[in-house]
């Protein structure tokens, strides 16, 4: 089909997934990039009977909404894809998101909706960014355009928007605290001057893989490096290196990993140099971060989110509360001091062994933990054996619930169900399916994301009795 060039087309909104929207001839124009009121022309990539996509090719004129990014890197890299929109903007496009999901997909009959909570941070608010290496370096559209000399040089970055095997070379990146900056650029001037072989992605070869940066808010740091290739003595020299160079570093680990993907659960991960783990304490709660843990990535509004769980589910000290797809048991441990017991499951054994080494650290004993599958878990012997739920706290992956798992929880009954999603779309979608045994009686948006399309999202749902 053909795909044309669209002259001096509006852009009207922001739509569901980050993109932007226009009409054109009455068909919908999804359009990356750009923010309401710019006007642009647009090459379409992708047409079909109900909608065509594109990307601008020229700015026309500039939406009043548009701020200039802060970072070089924007447009190329993958991340931070909202940095042209003011932040009162861009929450305000996705408190509309999270509302607009709830009653489109839902079919909720909404209260109102509670403002969304911004971050506390929108710059160097992550704890956790992972580099990759490449053997070339992401070329730009620009610098394709200006015709200049190109230099296909090595990079230690992010990959480009949309591009598997595309790395884009980081000089700064904004989005977690020293010395993360310093520790990427010490790595990559270390590895270039001894001629170290970066990870060439399509022919899976190469000794310098990823590089990945874990912080705490009290300043512990945590750098775990990844080998394309087993070669002990540059290994070792590295890491070192990297020791010698950064004191501040509290623990340093490495792995070698020779797979296609980039996976390390299955991976071993030894200790260089540290005890192997960092402490984050939150709301006088201490959590060991492990290389493999799970903990969110804005710690100071994950306070925020765990404060906000805990208050809708009006806890009086008398429940039993569960705590579904728990993780390392952050909600559970917040909940547990306000709860008769607090059961919490999880189908990563991993993950189950941090929640209980989390609980005993803290000197919580009126939470378990319990690795397996919810609908496997969940039979009516363990809830006979640990009683029935009063509460239910459910913190699912992006795809959402199981349908069996919506099953087991309808079996279950509890009273309150506080629902906590990084997706709005599937969190209204398995809403819609607790229906009507369950109705919402309160929604709070947390902004974890700053510069990006994503949100979370808590949902009280309350049982009609």
């Amino acid at each position: 089909m053909k795909k044309p060039l669209l002259e001096n087309i509006e852009i009207l909104k922001i739509a569901a997934g980050g993109k932007s929207l226009a009409l054109v001839d009455g068909k919908v124009l999804f359009v990356p990039d750009v923010v309401p009121g710019d006007v642009a022309d647009v090459q379409v990539t992708r047409k079909r009977a109900s909608f065509m996509e594109g990307f601008a090719v020229r700015l026309r004129s500039y939406s009043p909404l548009r701020v200039p990014p802060f970072c070089a890197h924007f447009g190329a890299c993958g991340g931070c894809k909202w940095q042209h929109l003011p932040y009162d903007a861009q929450t305000r496009f996705k408190q509309q998101e999270v509302e607009e999901a709830l009653r489109r997909i839902g079919k909720a009959s909404l209260p109102v909706v509670s403002p969304i909570i911004p971050s506390p941070l929108t710059r160097e608010y992550r704890n956790k960014l992972e580099f990759t290496f490449s053997d070339r370096r992401f070329i730009t559209r620009r610098e394709i355009s200006e015709g200049a000399v190109i230099e296909h040089t090595p990079a230690l970055g992010f990959h480009a928007a949309g591009l598997f095997d595309k790395v884009v070379d980081v000089a700064r990146c904004h989005l977690q605290p020293e010395p993360s900056n310093a520790i990427r650029d010490f790595v990559r001037r270390h590895a270039l001057a001894r001629g170290l072989s970066f990870y060439s992605i399509r022919e899976r070869r190469g000794l310098l893989r990823a590089l990945i940066i874990r912080t705490a808010t009290a300043g512990q740091v945590m750098v775990i490096v990844v080998f394309g290739e087993d070669r002990p003595a540059p290994r070792r020299e590295l890491l070192d290196a990297l020791a010698d160079e950064f004191p501040s570093i509290t623990t340093l680990l490495y792995a070698v990993n020779e797979k296609g993907n980039d996976a390390l659960a299955d991976l071993h991960l030894p200790v260089h140099r540290g005890p192997g783990y960092i402490i984050e304490e939150m709301d006088g709660l201490r959590f060991k971060i492990g290389p493999k843990s799970f903990c969110q990535t804005n710690p100071l509004q994950a306070l925020n989110l765990y404060r906000e769980t805990r208050a809708l589910a009006r806890l009086t000290g008398n429940e039993t509360v569960y705590d579904l797809y728990t993780g390392a048991g952050a909600i559970a441990l917040f909940a547990a001091r306000s709860a008769r017991r607090v059961i919490g499951v999880e189908s990563v054994p991993e993950a189950i062994a941090d929640a209980r080494e989390n609980a005993a650290l803290n000197g919580i004993s009126n939470a378990r933990f319990f690795a397996g599958d919810m609908k496997d878990v969940l039979t009516a012997a363990f809830l006979s054996e640990h009683g029935r739920p009063d509460a239910m706290i459910t913190d699912p992956p992006r795809a959402g619930m199981h349908p069996a798992v919506i099953s087991t929880i309808l079996a279950a009954a509890p009273s309150r169900l506080v629902y906590v999603s990084c997706n709005p779309a599937t969190q209204a979608r398995d809403i819609q399916l607790m229906q009507p045994a369950y109705r919402v009686t309160a929604v709070q948006p947390v902004d974890m994301f700053p510069h990006t399309h994503h949100v979370e999202n808590i949902v009280l749902l309350e049982r009609d009795e």
